[in-house]
């Protein structure tokens, strides 16, 4: 074996690479930072105009996984565009001030689960739902997006509704079914056709076309691997994409892509992004779906085993501010999900490291330790390199030693109080039924209801559930 020696050339090299790769972290840093500037920008440039009352018209959302945020920004340019100055406003931030000074506000709100509120309204729901507010003569108008299959469908903008209708503010309510495709896109052409009535009730002019930032572009699939082969569940394939233009946009960590397979152009699915622009693709966890019936699902079954290496596929890249990791970036993180909710935690990881930010620890179940490893070798090579300060994984097939994600938690409960203690934000990432509700459980069983709202409120407990 060669010895390695230390020349001026080898040196100099090496200097080079460990600049370059900080050159590059510097400028995916810099541009993150346009981009937030620029939503700033838009938000004020929003509040420019003149509606026929002089008055602003009120935005207002309440999002669990960015589609109602998406929305309500769309209603806002639309707006916008047709000449009426807007505050788009996060339903955390809303005053009861803001609502009172305006005559007129739209609603766009989801409901996750059996009738809860998105997690970042929390403060709008102890805060200012138990108020009173004197609302005779407003117009409202509501988008309230949920899903059939649960019985309390669109509980929480109904509960909304309710309020606004007590405080004497006239209201009209549209609801969306999100999980199924056809009834998607009535209701959105029914919002769509409120928007745009309510725009020329103001201004007298019709709405010049709905205004959506349609960041859709064409990517090539240009890399499939298949990584639980030999396992009980569904197979799951980490996909890699590159930018048929060449051009690769910005996104976070924590972003979701929105495509629609081939014969659905309405029925748009989403998916977490599972790397982070420094990675030069975009990568994302897909699991082979199996309907109630025995069919494969449409855009599981398309993307995992019909669409051909080097096919293009219009995404769409759509911002996901609810699990985003924004001012927790210099705060320790705790990553908690399953299946393939570990698309979302692992590119938090991939930014924090980007950023020379360790101190995370993943809690992460799946089926078998012989076959469901996913993404093992990056995740046990950021380990030993003390890029992720702790792994720990639970096998709810395995037979010596069965168990969920939650039961980790309990097992380290005195190990999760103190990284709380120490600041540390709590990111959820997986399926809603089961390993979400048990996850919220089990931390409000070892952390106290009130303190999990407190994170909540604060930003420091944040879920891409589904």
């Amino acid at each position: 074996m060669m010895d390695w020696i230390v020349t001026p050339a080898r040196l100099g090299g090496a200097l080079a690479l460990v600049l370059g790769y900080a050159g590059l972290c510097s400028g995916v840093a810099w541009r993150l930072r346009q981009q937030r500037h620029a939503l700033q920008r838009e938000r004020r440039s929003l509040q420019q105009g003149g509606g026929a009352d002089g008055a602003a018209m009120l935005v207002v959302y309440a999002s669990q996984t960015g589609q109602a945020e998406a929305l309500a920004h769309d209603t806002a340019r639309t707006l916008h565009a047709g000449g009426c100055p807007v505050q788009l406003v996060p339903v955390q931030e809303l005053t009861l001030a803001q609502l009172q000074s305006c005559r007129h506000s739209l609603w766009l709100l989801s409901t996750t689960g059996e009738g809860d509120a998105p997690d970042q309204a929390l403060p709008f729901v102890q805060q200012l739902l138990p108020q009173s507010a004197a609302l005779q003569g407003h117009d409202a108008r509501i988008l309230a997006l949920g899903d059939r299959e649960y019985e309390q469908f669109c509980a929480f903008g109904l509960r909304v509704q309710a309020w606004l209708q007590c405080q004497g503010a006239q209201t009209q309510v549209v609801c969306m079914d999100s999980g199924q495709a056809q009834a998607q896109a009535r209701a959105l052409a029914e919002w769509q056709d409120c928007v745009g009535g309510l725009l020329h009730a103001v201004t007298g002019q019709a709405a010049a076309g709905w205004q959506s930032a349609d960041s859709r572009q064409h990517w090539v699939l240009r890399g499939r691997t298949h990584l639980n082969p030999g396992s009980q569940g569904g197979a799951v394939y980490l996909l890699e994409w590159a930018p048929e233009n060449g051009q690769l946009p910005q996104w976070e960590s924590g972003d979701l892509v929105s495509l629609c397979p081939p014969g659905e152009p309405d029925a748009p699915r989403d998916y977490t992004i599972a790397s982070v622009p420094a990675d030069g693709c975009l990568q994302l966890l897909v699991r082979q779906s199996v309907r109630d019936d025995g069919e494969l699902g449409v855009a599981s079954r398309w993307l995992c085993e019909e669409m051909a290496l080097g096919a293009t596929l219009a995404l769409r890249i759509r911002a996901h501010s609810g699990f985003r990791l924004e001012g927790n970036m210099d705060r320790p993180v705790v990553l908690i999900g399953n299946g393939t909710g570990l698309a979302g935690l692992y590119s938090h990881i991939k930014a924090r490291v980007q950023q020379q930010q360790f101190d995370h620890w993943l809690l992460f179940g799946e089926r078998s330790p012989e076959h469901d490893k996913l993404l093992d070798a990056q995740l046990q090579q950021w380990v030993a390199q003390g890029q992720l300060a702790r792994l720990d994984r639970a096998w709810s097939r395995d037979v010596a030693q069965p168990g969920y994600v939650q039961q980790l938690l309990a097992q380290q409960a005195d190990r999760l109080r103190h990284w709380v203690e120490r600041g540390a934000a709590i990111y959820v990432c997986g399926s809603l039924q089961g390993m979400a509700k048990g996850v919220d459980d089990m931390l409000r069983e070892l952390l106290g209801s009130e303190q999990l709202q407190a994170l909540a409120a604060s930003g420091r407990y944040r879920r891409d559930v589904y």
